[in-house]
């Protein structure tokens, strides 16, 4: 049981969706840094594009963008065959892209619901259920094949923001794991949550009131607050997704496993 072992997904083949920036980007990163093949994928084909080429840059590998819109699908089934030609297996498949819209309740529209429903909750379950025949190509009973669907805490505890749609949509992807993680297990296809806190994301600084500006965001100010005084870090994110897709996660179904700094809990 070498440590090397327990954690390797050195020639694995993973799929990461909202791969071009953020906590998909770090997961991608983490996977490619330690010897996986790696497609990503967001709705926006120039950064997709230029953040593969920016990983392959940083951390060697092959990094594949295949841009897609993941909220239907006709997106979806586009991101399966472009996959499918070019591999017949996919080992790790992480559902990470998402969406979500602030508004006040008296003015939340419907659009914000749909949108964030559709890509968030019906985008990962027919993504999965396309997939699945490359999962179960890949997966054995030693070797099960990985899916991982980034949740958020904000399913599990009532949001900061209101974003009335967007923790639904979560408590949804929570559900959603535990049901395929049961009926998935036996097909050797591993179903597990990560329901991230605060991460240094263009989506949390919108929240937090900087627009968007990753950069510009004073991220020490925002976790201060924080039980362990920080925001996530990559290698935060990156080595939980690694654990849950290596032989050391292979005996753990169903999970949802934060990865907040302690919020839950405190």
């Amino acid at each position: 049981m070498k440590l090397n072992d327990l954690f390797s997904v050195d020639g694995k083949i993973a799929l990461v969706t909202g791969g071009s920036r953020g906590i998909g980007e770090m997961i991608a990163a983490g996977y490619l840094a330690n010897g996986a093949k790696v497609y990503i994928s967001s709705r926006k084909a120039e950064a997709c594009d230029a953040t593969a080429q920016r990983l392959m840059d940083e951390y060697g590998g092959e990094c594949v963008s295949v841009p897609a819109d993941l909220s239907g699908l006709e997106g979806i089934d586009a991101l399966v065959s472009e996959i499918s030609a070019r591999d017949d297996h996919l080992d790790i498949l992480v559902n990470n892209a998402g969406v979500s819209w602030g508004a006040p309740i008296a003015e939340f529209p419907e659009k914000g619901w749909d949108k964030v429903m559709e890509t968030n909750v019906k985008g990962v379950f027919f993504l999965i259920q396309q997939l699945l025949p490359l999962l179960e190509a890949s997966g054995t009973k030693d070797d099960p094949s990985r899916i991982i669907n980034i949740g958020s805490i904000d399913g599990i505890k009532s949001p900061a923001f209101e974003t009335y749609s967007y923790g639904p949509s979560k408590a949804a992807v929570h559900a959603l794991t535990r049901q395929l993680g049961g009926q998935l297990a036996p097909r050797n296809v591993i179903v597990n949550a990560i329901a991230p806190g605060p991460f240094p994301t263009w989506m949390l600084s919108t929240g937090v009131g900087t627009g968007g500006d990753v950069d510009g965001t004073d991220w020490d100010a925002v976790g201060a607050g924080n039980p362990r005084g920080r925001v996530g870090t990559a290698e935060d994110i990156a080595g939980l997704a690694i654990f849950l897709s290596s032989r050391a996660g292979a005996f753990t179904v169903g999970e949802v496993i934060s990865c907040d700094g302690g919020i839950l809990v405190q």
